[in-house]
């Protein structure tokens, strides 16, 4: 079966590799702009679900996984920061706050009329955080292409109070607990012989 992960982010690369199955990476053409009051959740649905979908209509007869993630503070969405300043004010209104990500994971499978998505909240509540942590983290980790401008899977985890969800792996960008499930549905087993 030929599985097609639709995007390039190293990130998610990274976690689908750690279900050992095989796939490949392709990007998908997609606008990821969001629409006048679309709430986050929902804005991660569509764009998911429309990565996955731009992918399979090239390739049919493959399983697409499209993914998409994104976070908010107090309702207004942050995206990513691109460089230093950016993310040391993302991180400035962050802290001593609570910072919602939803991580959503589609399936798209042409051949066989399927089409599934789960969106994963999670969330993390920051510490208050000193300016001369910020700048610390900041040329430490170089977070500049991760939502919130943080990586949680390395130093990020030292800015945090405390996280509250079910997958941790969402908050990296690809839910697996759900995508396994998913994948479950169309007879892909990562656990089969």
């Amino acid at each position: 079966m030929d599985i097609i992960l639709a995007s390039t982010s190293p990130y998610r690369r990274k976690l689908l590799e750690r279900l050992q199955i095989d796939f490949r990476c392709m990007a998908p053409q997609t606008d990821e702009s969001p629409r006048p009051k679309e709430a986050p959740d929902a804005l991660a649905q569509r764009l998911a679900i429309a990565k996955a979908s731009e992918i399979a209509t090239r390739h049919p007869g493959s399983v697409v996984i499209g993914s998409d993630q994104v976070a908010s503070v107090d309702g207004h969405i942050l995206g990513k920061p691109g460089g230093f300043e950016p993310a040391a004010k993302q991180l400035r209104a962050c802290s001593a706050r609570k910072v919602q990500f939803f991580t959503a994971v589609s399936l798209v499978c042409l051949h066989a009329d399927h089409e599934r998505v789960h969106v994963e909240p999670f969330s993390v509540v920051f510490r208050e955080l000193q300016e001369a942590e910020i700048a610390n983290y900041l040329h430490r980790d170089q977070p500049y292409d991760c939502a919130g401008s943080f990586k949680v899977e390395s130093l990020g985890i030292a800015l945090f109070e405390r996280l509250a969800g079910n997958d941790p792996t969402s908050l990296e960008g690809l839910p697996l607990i759900a995508l396994t499930s998913l994948l479950r549905e169309i007879g892909v087993d990562a656990l089969a012989e």
